[in-house]
């Protein structure tokens, strides 16, 4: 098993295309539920339900469903087309097609019978006639205000651009907080109104609604009326105008209205005026003002699309959701203090953030979170609200850095540069028998249904076979985990279906309201894993297994105390090689692995050193944040999180991909790593000094410019189809900041066999083991009777 052999990046392809957008551990499953324990990867799947495909075909009918199971007929139906009836592959119940299928024939087939459409796409009527229910699009935006005049400047800046992209139908709230929170009444005419909020206790939506005058009514159509407000037919209840309304239009104005209020609201906005004592930190209620705000959009109709916007710029310190003392000689909560139960207002925060995650998911809103500062701010502990609906996180250094102020922009972005974003959607899954659902990692909720199809055994979001996803977008991804109930082979293996079906149903609404829900329908075989343990190998997807084993991990890292991450990884590595590797027992030299496992020792090995293993040198918050990342991205993307990709560009040949070691740097070249959260341009030592002189501005220098420009143009695609958007860094060799490329490289050149390193490349100067250290031991280990 030679470790430069096994080194090399997987090839381009990208699997992830397909139109299911379904990709599994397995292919091929086993019988029994011993037969896949014997397997060590877990059973999974990971979804990607919006995934869009040129080849998908949208119907403007909704589908026909199995009268026992729901499940919707699909490409693996058997059809009986003289009896007009259908079977359906999951429960085998015979259903006859309704009156409207009367043409059918072996000749004429519906849509959904293709065989090229296991996905398939219908439109649902809202009633309305026209597949739109009239609701708009609603922003609400929280901005803190304890800043530093500069950062509030940044943000306020991006905000203003912000509402300046917004459709003029689209509705938009404004709140500010500090030491208190002010909500806005944007339909206020003639003067600024403000309703302030106390910023020390908890305040629940009914008090919320009472304190802005929006309870008190009774829900009438799509809205809550009170006095003499009619309520409309977008989910809003009509106010008067000139300040007499009495509805939630008074604070949700439609962007064409409110933009030159808004503009001069932002404009004469002064930081927080509360003065704040030496050695203190500034008051700030981040917990009441999120509480004030799914309270404002609580007054619209549940399932309204509604989004609060938080951007936030330090941590709580006052009110619910306070996760620091106002003290400064006290730090922010470290992992150590975690681990020893040392953060005293962790746990308090956590519970009241789920809270609010509750109601806001009973309300189908979401929270998105831009947390921008240089000291933690709580995203460890919001992560609850913002995962569970389905929210989008970014975390930057300062409002005015391109991480924050590009991916801001993204959000509001309808060109094709579009997020693609969705609203109220809801999963549902259909298996065959024997096949358990465990539960979900990812950016949703269980909805908490539920039915023979449930395992005994809790991942994530369980206990259910329909899950609740109050946004979601085009690349949205959730890891579907199974477990196998069977406890015996069936005893007449001839008269049993050798193919299993799993179907997934997500509706969703688009921004403009329209329905539709995405049928997928795959297929997969049973093997019994004793006889077809080539065919079970040859089913392995190694990238899909090294991104489950990762968010598994994360998973049990939170949820486990005492979890010792980096040994359960080498114990589940070396059960993998031991069972699936082709060796003479205590004979290290004679073990080689099938090429469908061959690069899965070292995703682990890149694994066990990444951040989401390695917590050290990390804050909480960042470690939520990527956690939060690594569980909603496409496999393809994981794995660059675990496994980054390296190029090379040199004036000698074309760029090419080159292995994640310290050889490839050389004086003479320029690397691009892509780590996903960051994109690293390094230049060799020689490159660096042709730069400082120049060379790149004459003429006949020509190619050197060219090969200066080339991993800028690489660099600059990959963060323009990425969000967050990713850091760019570019530094030198020996530079400072080369830091962020040594740190992500295989140490196979360390300080302890220095001598040996040729003239012009480097040395990492840590005691980790290098990819073929780790892999002698593997072999070693795996090969033991």
């Amino acid at each position: 098993m030679a470790a430069a052999a096994e080194y090399l990046p997987p090839a381009p392809s990208d699997p992830d295309s397909g139109i299911d957008g379904v990709r599994m551990t397995w292919n091929t499953w086993p019988r029994t539920k011993l037969e896949s324990s014997k397997c060590v990867i877990p059973i999974a799947a990971s979804i990607a339900p919006l995934r869009p495909h040129q080849d998908l075909i949208t119907v403007p009918y909704p589908p026909l469903r199995c009268k026992t199971c729901v499940a919707a007929l699909s490409p693996f139906s058997q059809v009986d087309f003289p009896s007009k009836l259908w079977i359906c592959p999951f429960c085998l119940q015979r259903n006859h097609f309704p009156p409207h299928y009367a043409g059918i024939s072996e000749s004429n087939v519906p849509a959904e019978l293709y065989p090229q459409c296991s996905t398939i796409q219908y439109t649902l009527d809202n009633g309305s006639g026209s597949g739109r229910d009239g609701l708009g699009l609603v922003y609400v935006f929280v901005l803190d205000t304890c800043m530093i005049e500069e950062e509030l400047g940044f943000a306020k800046s991006e905000l203003k651009r912000a509402i300046g992209l917004l459709g003029d139908d689209v509705r938009v709230g404004f709140v500010v907080f500090g030491t208190q929170v002010h909500v806005h009444e944007l339909g206020f005419e003639g003067m600024s109104k403000v309703y302030v909020f106390r910023g020390e206790k908890e305040v629940s939506k009914e008090k919320v609604m009472e304190q802005l005058g929006l309870s008190c009514g009774r829900r009438v159509g799509a809205g809550y009326q009170r006095g003499g407000g009619a309520a409309g037919q977008n989910g809003f209840v009509s106010g008067g105008g000139g300040g007499g309304g009495s509805g939630v239009d008074r604070f949700l104005l439609t962007a064409s209205e409110c933009e030159y209020t808004l503009n001069s609201l932002l404009d004469e906005l002064p930081t927080d005026q509360w003065q704040v004592p030496p050695g203190n930190r500034a008051l700030r209620c981040t917990g009441v003002a999120l509480s004030v705000a799914a309270g404002l959009v609580g007054a619209c109709l549940p399932g309204t699309r509604a989004r609060i916007i938080a951007l936030v710029g330090g941590p709580c310190t006052e009110g619910p959701g306070v996760i620091v003392s106002k003290d400064l000689s006290e730090p922010v909560r470290s992992h150590k203090d975690l681990d020893k139960d040392a953060a005293p207002y962790f746990h308090k925060a956590v519970k009241f953030y789920d809270g609010l995650s509750k109601q806001l998911v009973s309300q189908g809103h979401v929270l998105d979170l831009f947390a921008s500062a240089l000291d933690q701010v709580g995203v460890a502990e919001m992560k609850l609200a913002v995962e569970k609906t389905g929210g989008l996180v970014v975390l930057a250094e300062s409002f005015g850095h391109s991480v924050f102020k590009d991916s801001f922009k993204r959000l509001f972005d309808e060109a094709e540069q579009s997020l693609g974003l969705c609203y109220n959607g809801t999963l549902e899954i259909h298996c065959s028998k024997d096949i358990k659902i465990q539960g979900i990692l990812g950016p949703c909720t269980s909805l908490e249904k539920k039915g023979s199809a449930v395992a005994d055994v809790v991942v994530g979001q369980g206990n259910t076979t329909s899950w609740k996803m109050c946004s979601l977008d085009k690349t949205t991804c959730l890891t579907v985990y199974f477990d196998i109930s069977a406890t015996e082979r069936p005893n007449l293996p001839g008269n049993v279906n050798p193919q299993l079906y799993l179907q997934f149903l997500t509706s969703y609404q688009t921004p403009d309201g329209q329905t539709f829900l995405r049928v997928t329908t795959v297929t997969r075989r049973w093997v019994e894993s004793d006889i077809g343990s080539e065919e079970l190998v040859q089913g392995f997807d190694q990238e899909t297994a090294a991104v489950v084993m990762a968010r598994l991990c994360s998973h049990k890292m939170e949820l486990e105390e005492g979890f010792d991450a980096t040994r359960w990884l080498d114990r589940n590595l070396i059960r993998l090689c031991s069972k699936f590797g082709d060796y003479r027992k205590d004979d290290p030299a004679s073990f080689t692995l099938n090429p469908s496992f061959s690069l899965f020792p070292q995703f682990m090995f890149n694994l066990r050193r990444s951040q989401f293993v390695q917590v050290f040198n990390n804050s909480p918050d960042e470690t939520a944040y990527f956690r939060m990342l690594l569980n909603r991205e496409s496999i393809t993307n994981a794995v660059v999180m675990i496994q980054p990709s390296l190029i090379s560009f040199s004036l000698n040949s074309p760029p090419s991909p080159v292995l994640l070691d310290v050889s490839a740097i050389t004086m003479d070249r320029i690397l691009l790593l892509d780590a996903y959260f960051s994109v690293v341009i390094f230049h060799g030592m020689t490159v660096a000094q042709w730069r400082n002189m120049g060379y790149q501005n004459q003429p006949e220098h020509a190619p050197f410019a060219q090969l200066l420009q080339a991993p800028q143009d690489e660099a600059q695609m990959i963060i323009r189809e990425r969000f967050p958007v990713p850091r760019l860094v570019v530094c030198d060799q020996h530079g400072s900041q080369a830091r962020f490329l040594l740190a992500k490289l295989n140490p196979s050149a360390t300080y302890n066999n220095a001598p040996e390193i040729g003239p012009g490349s480097d040395i990492i100067f840590t005691d980790d083991v290098s990819l073929q250290v780790f892999f002698e031991h593997l072999q070693k280990l795996a090969v033991q009777s």
